[in-house]
């Protein structure tokens, strides 16, 4: 490599990444856009993963290998950014790849209007038996008219609705510097994603998002932090970070704390969504705490929330016990219902019967008969 700057720095953090990372470098290197730079910064890993970074290494000059203790995945990304020297900084996680043209795509609208950052959808990425992929192609925009122009989160917060998926885009690395926008470091925890992309949004001025899909994540690694159920606050913990970060920042702070609560409850529900039963109860306390401690603060902006959102968010603040049953409660009954209809429609009229009476009976199970 040229002692130029390059266009884009890469940074991989990777971690015991040996089933995927060949596929994962390949794709890099075959990028259109070759002014690159790849940051590899191993944390740790206890498997083949060094050795390969450090052979892909030798063969291409734009490959950097860093090889630290483990510290977690916000450690190993900040050390990959701190050690980038590209324009903009990419991201690639070592069990996912990238269509050959994504950096070349992303960096010339970046350059085109100057953009903090720049984004894209992406591709859901599956294997069947056979070891072959599937895509789906994924938007992260909650609304069309959001793609391919010039957006400021500064004056619409709904920019903040847009996906999170930090890894579909590329960062003005002299923009990140600036603003010392970096990821939580918390060994062994995870959704660290939450706290670069809330920075982000809060400090950018120019971003854009494509309507072109280049990355291609993949759904079904069971290592993934993603698929964890035993994790049980570190989603309250990665907000608790965030929180801390934007009360630092008084301004941000009184501009930004409503879209931040508003958020923040999707993130913890999606989290709770894949605890198991006994982590629900504590997790459902800690969390109407710190909300009901919101609504006393008058920190919930309630015209950001559906009708259904707020409602279940009052529910869980009044009594998460409560809550807690209700949705066990609703999860039992949809389980036996499924049961009953995979027995039959005799089955389905007899479950009917037991839990809401005759006539419920008659109306939706007995008709089905006829």
């Amino acid at each position: 490599m040229s002692n130029a700057t390059p266009k884009v720095s890469v940074v991989m953090p990777v971690y015991n990444a040996e089933p995927y990372l060949e596929q994962a470098l390949d794709s890099v290197l075959a990028q259109t856009l070759t002014d690159l730079e790849i940051v590899c910064v191993n944390d740790g890993s206890k498997d083949t993963s060094l050795e390969t970074m450090q052979r892909y290494a030798s063969n291409d000059a734009r490959i950097k290998v860093i090889d630290k203790p483990n510290g977690g995945y916000g450690n190993a990304m900040n050390v990959g950014i701190s050690n980038a020297t590209g324009e903009y900084v990419g991201i690639l996680e070592p069990d996912d790849y990238l269509k050959p043209e994504m950096f070349q795509k992303l960096y010339n609208r970046a350059i085109q209007d100057d953009l903090d950052f720049v984004r894209s959808d992406y591709y859901r990425l599956t294997t069947d038996e056979k070891g072959v992929d599937h895509l789906e192609k994924e938007p992260i925009c909650n609304k069309s008219s959001y793609y391919n122009k010039v957006l400021n989160p500064q004056t619409n917060v709904d920019l903040f609705n847009i996906r999170m998926e930090n890894w579909t885009g590329i960062y003005k690395r002299s923009w990140l510097a600036e603003h010392d926008i970096k990821f939580n470091e918390s060994p062994g925890a995870g959704f660290q994603d939450n706290g670069f992309w809330f920075q982000s949004y809060c400090w950018a001025t120019k971003i854009a998002v494509l309507d072109k899909a280049f990355y291609c994540y993949r759904q079904d690694n069971a290592a993934s932090s993603i698929n964890q159920s035993n994790k049980v606050f570190v989603m309250l913990d990665e907000y608790q970070w965030i929180e801390n970060w934007l009360r630092s920042n008084p301004k941000l702070c009184q501009k930004f704390i409503g879209i931040f609560e508003y958020k923040k409850t999707h993130n913890c529900e999606f989290a709770f969504s894949r605890l198991a039963d006994e982590f629900q109860l504590p997790f459902l306390e800690r969390y109407s705490a710190e909300y009901k401690q919101a609504f006393d603060n008058n920190e919930i902006d309630e015209k950001l929330f559906w009708p259904d959102e707020l409602k279940r968010l009052k529910s869980i603040v009044a009594d998460p016990k409560a809550y807690v049953s209700e949705i066990r409660d609703s999860r039992e009954y949809k389980s036996e219902l499924d049961l009953a209809r995979k027995k039959g429609k005799i089955a389905v009229f007899s479950y009917y019967l037991k839990e809401e009476g005759l006539a419920s009976a008659l109306k939706r199970g007995f008709s089905s008969l006829c």
